[in-house]
């Protein structure tokens, strides 16, 4: 009798001692089984005392068989209560260490009583310990599966597929440019627009980040409504303008390594400055929640956002405060012809706020164009945030200031409030020195109707400048993003844009797109 009360002791221990029999039996907790290693005398053990009943036949097994198994906190806690499922993978590791023996020709040291008592308890479980054997040749197939068709040891790919159809309209005759420039006059048939990225993230040491991004997609600001009749001030359907016509080119390229505990490090010749700056809970990732530019992100802060830079990422302590740096060169490697880009986006015969001739691009890491921003986050606590931003810089010819604020509030699971407002100048344009203002707001409705799913309405005023056109151009959006599984999101969203491209004389664009993502 004793000796079987030491078995089932025994059993007790080493059924944590294989991590791939315990992840099968619930009632044994991972942290446990992390802490679990051979003792090589029972005297370790600061819970088991001499003069404890079991100590000798404790002392015993270890000495004889060598499958006693304890915590890393030195404790062996014999008085723990065991499943049936749980003794059976106990015995089930006795009797491999005794079948181990019996290879190395050491059976002598097992006695007649033990191994008889064995040879009992195995018929006793001979279901339960199928059922286990069953399962760690399941496991076992399955690590090795995983193993040979890893993609790599430090890489980690990921990707994702977006798919939307577009349609609209305007009211009126025609939509004109704020210089002017007729854009359309004839309504526009529906499109159908595709984006698809592969994400390449290699870690080397566990803490850093190499990001390769590969992308291609359609038509660009061109392939959806909004785009294309107001392609000047932020209309655009933001997931669509990595697109290149087909093309593949490379979206992301940096690394990011920490600098200490609190400090980090980003550099790269592909680097875009809203991934790390003017991020917000419910309106920054536009395959997600809003899609409209000048609802993502703060629309005169970001004349350049793309290009070669570096950032500088810095939390105090872990604590409240963020600080974050960030610096693009626009152009690099100088091989930006002059001003072959304009504030906003658009044609040459829309808009052009920065002149033609006398001062455009120079090029180079330092050169025009360029811009640095800084931001100062605060968050107390996971339901606020706000944000505090500047940039400067010089964009073809005209140096521009821009001072941000950004914030985001939860006040339950199912509502949120944010907002932006922005305040800049740019000097030397081709309408003057402007200051224009910026803002758009917004309420959040995450888990409405099912969980995980998040709807929201927004508006927004991208460009407030009376230099540039005779009105002021309000953007709106709505939408209602549903899973269809873990990996499949549908989004109906729906956008009005009144006075487009600060013009009164311009109709009224209603757009409605059907999207839908796809991550893997």
């Amino acid at each position: 009798m004793l000796k079987l009360m030491t078995l089932l002791l025994v059993s007790s221990m080493t059924v944590m001692a294989s991590a791939t029999i315990s992840s099968a039996l619930p009632p044994i907790e991972a942290s446990d089984t992390n802490d679990l290693e051979q003792v090589p005398a029972v005297s370790q053990f600061s819970d088991v005392q001499p003069t404890d009943w079991a100590f000798a036949a404790l002392r015993s097994l270890v000495e004889r068989y060598g499958i006693i198994s304890g915590y890393a906190d030195g404790t062996y806690r014999g008085n723990r209560a065991m499943s049936r499922y749980e003794f059976a993978a106990g015995l089930n590791v006795a009797l491999e260490q005794i079948n181990r023996l019996i290879a190395e020709g050491t059976a002598d040291a097992i006695s007649p009583e033990d191994f008889a008592l064995l040879q009992r308890l195995q018929a006793e479980f001979a279901a339960e310990l199928t059922t286990l054997r069953s399962r760690v040749n399941q496991l076992e197939a399955k690590t090795n599966e995983l193993a040979a068709n890893q993609f790599s040891t430090t890489t980690k790919l990921s990707g994702q597929v977006v798919f939307a159809v577009n349609a609209g309209g305007y009211t009126g005759d025609r939509i004109i440019a704020p210089r002017g420039a007729v854009i359309a006059e004839n309504q526009l048939n529906p499109t159908v627009i595709y984006r698809f990225s592969l994400n390449f993230n290699t870690s080397f040491t566990g803490k850093d980040l190499l990001q390769v991004r590969l992308i291609t997609g359609s038509g660009a600001a061109d392939d959806n409504t909004a785009g294309f009749l107001e392609p000047n001030l932020a209309s655009t359907l933001d997931f669509s303008i990595p697109g290149r016509n087909d093309q593949i080119s490379l979206a992301r390229l940096y690394y990011t390594l920490p600098l200490s505990d609190d400090l980090s490090l980003t550099l790269g010749p592909s680097i875009t400055a809203p991934d790390f700056v003017d991020k917000n809970r419910y309106a920054n990732t536009s395959f997600l929640d809003f899609s409209t530019q000048a609802l993502v992100n703060n629309y005169v802060l970001f004349p350049r956002a793309r290009g070669t830079g570096a950032l500088l990422a810095w939390n105090p302590g872990a604590g409240t405060l963020h600080l974050r740096a960030v610096y693009i060169a626009g152009d690099a490697n100088n091989t930006l012809p002059e001003n072959a880009q304009v504030f906003g986006g658009g044609r040459p015969q829309d808009i052009r706020l920065f002149p033609v001739g006398g001062g455009g691009a120079t090029g180079g890491l330092f050169g025009d164009p360029y811009q640095g921003i800084v931001e100062l986050e605060y968050a107390p606590n996971q339901a606020f945030a706000l944000r505090l931003q500047y940039g400067g810089g010089r964009i073809f010819g005209s140096d521009f200031n821009a001072l941000g604020i950004n914030f985001d509030l939860t006040l339950s699971d199912r509502l949120g409030l944010f907002g932006r407002y922005g305040y800049s100048s740019y000097t030397n344009t081709t309408v003057g020195d402007i200051h224009p203002n910026y803002w758009m707001a917004g309420i959040a409705f995450p888990n409405l109707f099912m969980n995980r799913a998040i709807a929201g309405i927004a508006i927004g005023q991208p460009l407030i400048e009376n230099a540039v056109g005779n009105a002021t151009q309000t953007n709106f959006e709505a939408f209602y993003n549903f899973p269809l599984t873990d990996q499949i999101r549908i989004t109906p969203l729906m956008q009005v844009i009144t006075n487009p491209g600060n013009q009164n004389a311009n109709g009224t664009i209603i757009t409605g797109t059907m999207r839908m993502v796809f991550s893997f």
